[in-house]
């Protein structure tokens, strides 16, 4: 059985150049994030007063092979796709694919810088730039735009210029300033994204849990296995915290996260509650929390070949599948051979959902 024609990525990335920032708001000129050459890491985004220097040549790989992930790549060496929106709809039509939902980089290591203001300019600087790539095929190039939210009255407006800038969806920090999501203050929040029709998309990477725990044993490579864990504990307490009770209409995406964990995490939630929610402290639910999970929670995964296994499990029309170009995690330029391997028995139907119909419907593409 053959993949669709057309496929969705719901989940790629802008690769992040200083170009991105040079709107940012004048008092904090200075420390924008610049493009440096470092001899050891290769093409570097900066942030000065942190002494950040992230890897971007490491970060966006894609055309790479994984044995040269480790190499100092300058900067005319990273895939030109990443911040070129005629180069990006180029490599579209290679790989078959559609449309892309972009995510950012850099933005996503911003997510945990500690000052929040300068958070703020950098996100409003990088969605004025990500605005006018997209515009190059507004029907092609997804945009996401990154929100604060120092308050919750700003948070609101900032959905509205993001919602009137043509993007998607709204992707938030892991670590909100503020309470944690599932703090009744939000209420207002949560009602102007539904409002908008603006999913809220939490990328993985952009928590302090899941990345920052302590590793066990001498293979650094369990960090990148734990990355998935800030999104699921983000899942855990907006489903425990009654979120989706006061707001049945809200959209969360869990970007980037996989999707084979989901038939057990939703038992594992659904056995806690229905055993220990008479003496632990929790929220009293109108349904189920795995009900909540099947309802109102996305996730995206790109080469989990462990999905085809468990769509029994899974409410298929809440998988959406991804490219995740042109990080190292991606499929390019192996994409219709990813696609085979993880939709191998996988029904026509649910193939479809996963490929295109989902993501078509959840940010309304094509229509």
């Amino acid at each position: 059985m053959s993949a669709p024609q057309t496929v969705i990525s719901a989940d790629s990335h802008i690769c992040e150049i200083e170009a991105c920032y040079a709107e940012i708001d004048p008092r904090f000129k200075d420390r924008a994030p610049k493009a440096i050459f470092d001899e050891k890491a290769g093409a570097v985004l900066e942030v000065s007063d942190l002494g950040i220097r992230v890897p971007m040549g490491l970060v966006c790989t894609g055309g790479r092979p994984p044995e040269d992930f480790g190499r100092a790549v300058p900067w005319e060496e990273i895939h030109p796709a990443g911040f070129d929106p005629k180069e990006r709809v180029a490599i579209q039509d290679d790989e078959g694919v559609q449309a892309e939902v972009l995510y950012p980089s850099m933005g996503m290591v911003l997510c945990n810088h500690p000052d929040i203001d300068y958070k703020k300019a950098c996100f409003d600087a990088y969605n004025r730039w990500l605005e006018g790539f997209c515009k190059h095929n507004p029907q092609r190039l997804i945009g996401v735009g990154q929100a604060a939210v120092r308050t919750i009255d700003e948070g609101i407006e900032e959905v509205r210029t993001i919602k009137s800038q043509g993007f998607r969806s709204v992707m938030l920090q892991g670590d909100p300033e503020l309470k944690d999501y599932d703090h009744p203050c939000y209420d207002p929040f949560w009602e102007a994204c539904v409002d908008l029709g603006l999913p809220v998309s939490f990328h993985i990477l952009t928590t302090k849990d899941g990345i920052m725990d302590r590793i066990r044993g001498k293979s650094t490579l369990t960090r990148q296995i734990n990355t998935i864990r800030g999104v699921q504990n983000i899942a855990m307490l907006m489903v425990l915290g009654g979120v989706f009770d006061r707001h049945p209409d809200l959209k969360v995406v869990l970007v980037e996260s996989d999707a084979g964990w989901l038939p057990h995490f939703k038992f594992r939630m659904d056995h806690a509650y229905e055993r220990h929610r008479h003496h632990l402290d929790t929220t009293e639910l109108q349904r189920t929390p795995g009900e909540y999970v099947d309802e109102n929670i996305y996730v995206t995964f790109q080469d989990d070949y462990s999905v085809k296994y468990v769509t029994g499990g899974l409410e298929m029309s809440r998988v959406l599948w991804a490219t995740d170009f042109p990080h190292s995690d991606g499929t390019y330029p192996n994409t219709r051979e990813v696609i085979a391997q993880v939709t191998e028995g996988v029904s026509e139907r649910d193939r479809n959902a996963m490929l295109y119909g989902n993501a078509a419907a959840l940010y309304g593409i094509g229509s």
